[in-house]
């Protein structure tokens, strides 16, 4: 009786003693790698919004055990069970205001690897240089350049933690720019197969955008409430630009884009019911009334920051949480926080012009277009429903709605294919691919390549004869299958090959992939 009493004594004094301690243990374990703002150092921030990937549970692991192909030790030895769920909760608890990362934190951390004026002219290595692709691979943080001809490496390199999958590339496909989710923008050179600069850019960020014209980017941020320009060429700061609504309001990044046909930025918030263009061409002017109106008469002065770029402000009637464009760039569609409906802006009379029945938490941003009967049309999947919305870009009406196996995130195609390709990998039959005939608006195949694996995004060589699949496990693998007898040409091992983007495709804004 005596013992199970002081046992029954200890397991209640243990949580509050580790709780109490949290910010002690961390300064003592963990702060001389993530910072002591948890913001990051040598390792990453330790904030609830750059760990979206990670259950608690699963922190308690690494913290325990520590993380394999990384420099976090396991902590097991030193701190006991309630100490080390401490830690969890408190790297889960919010930051009690915004944090500052400016100009002045912005320009220190930037790390200029080779001067870009003395790269040589022309690739290092014998293939074509537009059929490559970039993969991502985050079980061990790591990015393989892949030859798309002989589906070969070049090259694979350590990459920063938590790398955004979304890969962009120069105009002409000589560079590929990637973003961290710690903020980490990340300039590589495919001539050359080596680092450029990196700079980080916030503290947690969305995504990265390039200029059509190849000589900006533009950071959208979570942390802090900002964009970010750089100078293309070496990532030099340009401009910090706060996001900031009505009475001084601030407003995460959903998403920033670039617009081609129209010289300019357009930037999805998450927390402000905006739309946001920023123009970067020479000629465009400044922006006069920075704040326009879409579904209330009249104007008002603009409150967009001073510098080179400008911010015309679009009210609407909801918030957006991703993109997608029309073929001109025209018009912009986005999904709706209630995950019911979608909306369609028009940039150019700056309002909204059309609701979209899409219930079921469209995922736009992984959307394709293509051409039936003269028209175009938009296929998007659905996180929360197991179905492909099919919309026609004319009318803004849902035409059909296509059951698939489950919820998928991803979704492409190719100009030289009939078939859209989509993954279920957000429902429980985690491990098909699932092949739609565009001609008829039906699924023609199921394929498992990976029986009980997760099984995800497809991206089609810069031919469209081929079609690369992840396994997106630990140790995963890219499967890569010939685009029309859907037969399996090889196999490649790859640590969670999370995504991959090819160079010709991207540079084209090819309507079978993402922007």
């Amino acid at each position: 009786m005596k013992a199970s009493l002081i046992a029954a004594a200890l397991l209640l004094a243990a949580p509050a003693f580790a709780a109490e301690d949290a910010p002690r243990l961390y300064a003592e374990h963990c702060a001389a790698c993530h910072g002591a703002d948890r913001l990051g150092a040598i390792g990453p921030a330790l904030l609830p919004e750059n760990l979206g990937r990670l259950r608690k549970a699963e922190a308690e692991t690494v913290i325990a055990n520590g993380r394999a192909a990384t420099q976090m030790p396991g902590h097991a030895d030193k701190l006991n069970p309630g100490q080390i769920k401490a830690l969890a909760d408190y790297v889960f608890t919010p930051l009690p205001a915004v944090p500052r990362w400016g100009m002045e934190e912005i320009k220190a951390s930037r790390v200029l690897s080779v001067n870009p004026d003395l790269l040589p002219a022309k690739p290092q290595w014998n293939t074509d240089p537009l059929n490559l692709f970039t993969v991502v691979e985050t079980g061990d943080h790591h990015v393989t350049i892949l030859d798309g001809d002989s589906f070969k490496p070049l090259a694979r390199f350590q990459s920063r933690f938590a790398l955004h999958g979304g890969a962009k590339y120069s105009p002409d496909g000589r560079f590929v720019y990637l973003a961290s989710r710690d903020g980490w923008i990340t300039k590589y050179d495919l001539y050359t197969l080596q680092i450029v600069a990196e700079i980080r850019a916030g503290v947690n960020t969305r995504n990265v955008a390039v200029s059509h014209d190849g000589r900006f980017l533009m950071v959208g941020n979570m942390l802090p409430h900002t964009l970010v320009a750089l100078d293309a060429r070496d990532l030099a700061p340009l401009q910090v630009i706060p996001v900031v609504g009505d009475a001084g309001a601030t407003s995460r990044v959903s998403a920033v884009y670039t617009a081609p046909p129209r010289s300019s930025f357009v930037v999805a918030l998450k927390d402000i019911q905006e739309v946001w263009e920023i123009p970067y061409a020479d000629d465009a002017g400044p922006v006069m009334n920075g704040f326009v109106h879409s579904y209330e008469k009249g104007h008002e002065e603009g409150i967009s920051p001073g510098g080179r770029f400008q911010a015309l402000r679009i009210r609407i009637p909801d918030h957006l949480d991703d993109f997608f464009f029309d073929r001109t760039y025209e018009r912009v569609m986005g999904a709706s926080r209630d995950g019911t409906k979608g909306l369609v802006v028009d940039l150019d009379i700056k309002r909204k012009v059309a609701e979209i029945d899409l219930p079921g938490m469209p995922h736009l941003g992984s959307g394709i277009i293509f051409k039936k009967d003269g028209r175009d049309y938009m296929a998007t999947p659905h996180l929360k429903e197991a179905v492909i919305s099919v919309i026609d870009m004319e009318t803004w009406k849902t035409v059909k709605r296509i059951p698939t196996l489950g919820p998928g995130f991803f979704m492409r195609s190719h100009e030289n294919t009939s078939y859209a390709w989509i993954d279920v990998s957000m429902g429980k039959e985690k491990d098909a691919i699932q092949v739609i005939d565009l001609n008829t608006l039906e699924i023609v195949r199921t394929l498992r390549p990976a029986p009980g694996r997760t099984t995800a995004h497809a991206e089609f060589d810069r031919s469209g004869k081929h079609v690369l699949i992840s396994v997106m496990e630990a140790e995963g693998e890219l499967i890569v299958f010939d685009a029309e007898s859907f037969e399996v040409v090889t196999r490649m091992p790859m640590k969670r090959p999370v995504g991959k983007y090819n160079v010709f495709n991207k540079i084209t804004f090819s309507s079978g992939t993402s922007h």
